[in-house]
């Protein structure tokens, strides 16, 4: 399988009311991102069979956004497994729910989300690898046996600087005859 790990794009301020932060939406910069980043992976030929994403606004915007641009079709699954207040078990209990995607994409919040992949670089008893997940950031795992392999990381940054220097669409097309 090959897991890809979004955290959600730029939200703006965190709202001190936790009923309210729940409903924070991706500002601006956050909605121009998930664009740029599914440009990218259209011209990487990136497709999903499976999205799930947090409750929260801002990841469901996040996988909305990325979803649509890259031609994914399907519901996208609601999960608490990537909500803040997701244990590490509630992580693994999905990724087993989820074993038959050949492509899966799981968009959800940090700290938990760093401490997620980090649990699946290493052997199990050990503690988590350190990965830092910024705003935006794409991570892709194959997960076959053993440890995940991670085989790439996409920062906001590197997003921004492939999208600008791109000459060529690489948009999929989506009319049929």
């Amino acid at each position: 399988m090959n897991l890809f790990i979004l955290r959600h794009a730029s939200a703006g301020t965190r709202r001190p009311n936790p009923l309210l932060d729940v409903k924070r939406p991706l500002d601006k910069d956050g909605k121009r991102h998930c664009l740029q980043l599914a440009y990218v992976l259209n011209a990487l030929d990136v497709q999903f069979d499976m999205i799930v994403s947090s409750p929260l606004k801002r990841c469901l915007q996040t996988a909305s956004f990325v979803g649509t641009e890259t031609g994914y079709e399907a519901q996208i699954l609601h999960s608490n497994a990537l909500a803040p207040a997701a244990t590490l078990k509630d992580f693994h209990n999905l990724l087993k729910e989820c074993n038959k995607a050949e492509n899966l994409l799981l968009v959800g919040h940090n700290p938990n989300l760093t401490l997620f992949l980090g649990s699946l670089l290493v052997a199990t008893g050990n503690p988590p690898a350190s990965v830092r997940l910024r705003k935006g950031s794409l991570a892709r795992l194959n997960l076959t046996r053993g440890p995940a392999t991670l085989q790439g990381l996409l920062d906001p940054r590197t997003v921004k600087a492939l999208y600008a220097t791109s000459t060529k669409s690489s948009r999929r097309k989506t009319s049929r005859k």
